[in-house]
């Protein structure tokens, strides 16, 4: 280890990981890892171009040995499902072995496999039928802190002498002045010290000034890129570094951080980063600090637009105007603060959960389905925190488990509309939210510009959003129709006299627009249409 930190010896680690549970009994691997030059990859030079990803979380997607849980074997029983779909990327919520047993993010070792998931084998296992299928993997990582229950945390509790005392930030007494959504994020021990905890008394934050620790992160990103990882999620960048009450949030050393990071996962060919960055979600985006990041505000006014609200709509056409387009857009994911689950924002409207859908999957950006979304899976009522965004993904009615589990009860209630709404069911319903994605994402292989073109002639009209995606010689038209009534939508800055076929819905009449570039074209209430463009 550098910085004179030396590594703890074997035994104590395994002791304490003993005393932290069956789940984490393993030796706590510290070593450094160097980057392995044979680390290929075998999926195509610039997959991540316009890929399109599934949020899953594996606890609650697909349990393949009858224990309620799911898992990674479960996961591979699936990605013929993802495939069909049209998925190129799928973002695993944390993996590693955790102390909440549950969303994963109090990590308690950063170089293995959560064992109610599974091993390393099975990730590898993975890895190897997902790529089989053209599909990337990539992972959450935390890096602003650890559990709790961690053991080098467990170490760092016995004081000041330790050598891993360096490894979390602490104070003898907790300074006044500080407020991070509404707490005090210094908590006291029983010797009277005080310890840092941006997200609460069971996530330390590690100090990520200490050389030793940012080395043992670059390590820990190399243990899995060396296995062929496509990428990473980073958790919560603009927290790594808080310099006093004041100015703890997205802080210039986070942001360089940040960019290291990148960096160093970018040195291997091919790999993929996007950042959680609730704090100026553009920036992180940029290439010199995340290269994507997910665009946070934007959600919200897409399922507004999705409402009609004519202030959302404009916001949403003006949004990319902006913002790099580099960005990962989403409905919602796993926080409750980025918004319940669609179905419940939407109050089961599937009219306009397709108009929501549509608008993020059509403009640019890397979208991001999050699992069930693409079946309208409703959240479950009644349950604390996050947990009504986190239930057992919805695959079929028929028999006691629906499909996600063979003998246990599922870890938690299923999704109250699973009846009606879940794979099975949507698979056979041409009309069905599912049905719907497929079509969409079917649009963007087949006409590359609304994967990776860029973005043009936004316009609103009333209810009607209007733009073009442009790739080269390749145009294609979006309209989008979020009121209730039909109506007409004036269109410009297309080439004089291009000839305009419909490409979604199928069935419609061509047009042609004038010499200046100019039509005026129908929509009808609550629509999507979209037409390729020929000069």
């Amino acid at each position: 280890m550098t910085n004179n930190a030396p590594m703890l010896n074997r035994c104590v680690l395994t002791a304490l990981l003993l005393l932290a549970g069956p789940a984490a009994a393993a030796p706590l691997d510290l070593s450094q890892v160097p980057q392995m030059s044979s680390a290929v990859k075998p999926l195509p030079k610039g997959w991540q171009d316009g890929a399109v990803f599934m949020e899953i979380f594996v606890r609650g997607y697909q349990d393949s040995d009858g224990d309620g849980i799911g898992d990674l074997r479960g996961l591979i029983q699936r990605l013929d499902y993802l495939q069909a779909l049209g998925i190129q990327g799928i973002w695993l919520m944390p993996i590693s072995p955790s102390a909440d047993k549950d969303h994963g993010y109090a990590t308690t070792d950063y170089r293995g496999v959560e064992p109610q998931y599974g091993s390393l084998a099975d990730f590898d296992e993975l890895m190897l039928q997902a790529h089989k299928r053209g599909i990337a993997v990539i992972i959450d990582y935390v890096i602003n802190h650890s559990a709790a229950a961690h053991p080098l945390f467990q170490q760092a509790l016995l004081g000041p002498g330790n050598p891993y005392r360096d490894w979390f930030v602490w104070q003898q007494e907790a300074p006044s002045g500080w407020d991070i959504w509404g707490k005090n994020p210094w908590f006291a021990t029983e010797h009277g010290q005080h310890y840092f905890g941006t997200f609460g008394p069971h996530m330390p934050d590690f100090n990520l000034k200490n050389p030793a620790v940012v080395d043992y992160h670059r390590s820990s990103l190399r243990f899995w890129l060396n296995r062929g990882l496509d990428g990473f999620r980073l958790d919560a960048v603009p927290h790594m570094i808080e310099n006093d009450a004041v100015n703890w949030n997205d802080q210039p050393e986070s942001r360089h951080l940040t960019h290291e990071f990148q960096a160093l996962i970018k040195s291997y060919p091919d790999r993929y980063t996007v950042c959680e960055a609730t704090a100026n979600p553009k920036v992180y985006a940029a290439p010199e600090v995340c290269g994507s990041a997910f665009a946070f505000g934007l959600e919200s006014q897409v399922i507004k637009a999705a409402r009609g609200e004519a202030d959302a709509i404009k916001f949403v056409a003006d949004y990319f105007l902006s913002a790099p387009p580099s960005m990962a857009t989403m409905l919602s994911n796993h926080d409750i603060f980025a918004g319940q689950r669609v179905w419940d924002q939407l109050n089961g409207d599937e009219a306009r959960y397709k108009l929501a859908a549509a608008t993020y999957l059509l403009q640019p950006g890397t979208p991001f389905i999050y699992y069930g979304e693409e079946i309208g899976m409703a959240g479950v009522a009644g349950l604390p925190g996050d947990e009504p965004l986190r239930a057992p993904m919805s695959w079929s009615a028929g028999g006691s488990k629906e499909g996600f589990s063979s003998r246990r009860a599922p870890f938690r209630p299923l999704a109250p509309n699973v009846a009606s709404h879940n794979a099975q069911a949507q698979l056979d319903d041409p009309a069905s939210i599912l049905n719907f994605y497929k079509a969409m994402l079917k649009l963007r292989k087949q006409y590359p510009a609304l994967a990776r073109g860029g973005y043009a002639a936004p316009n609103v009209q009333g209810q009607v959003l209007s733009f073009q995606r442009r790739l080269g010689r390749q145009t294609s038209l979006v309209l989008i129709n979020y009121a209730e009534q039909a109506g007409s939508a004036s269109v410009v800055g297309l080439p004089a006299k291009a000839k305009l076929a419909r490409a979604y819905p199928a069935g419609a009449a061509a047009a042609s627009a004038d010499a200046r570039g100019r039509l005026t074209l129908p929509v009808a209430p609550l629509s999507v249409s979209v037409y390729k463009v020929t000069p």
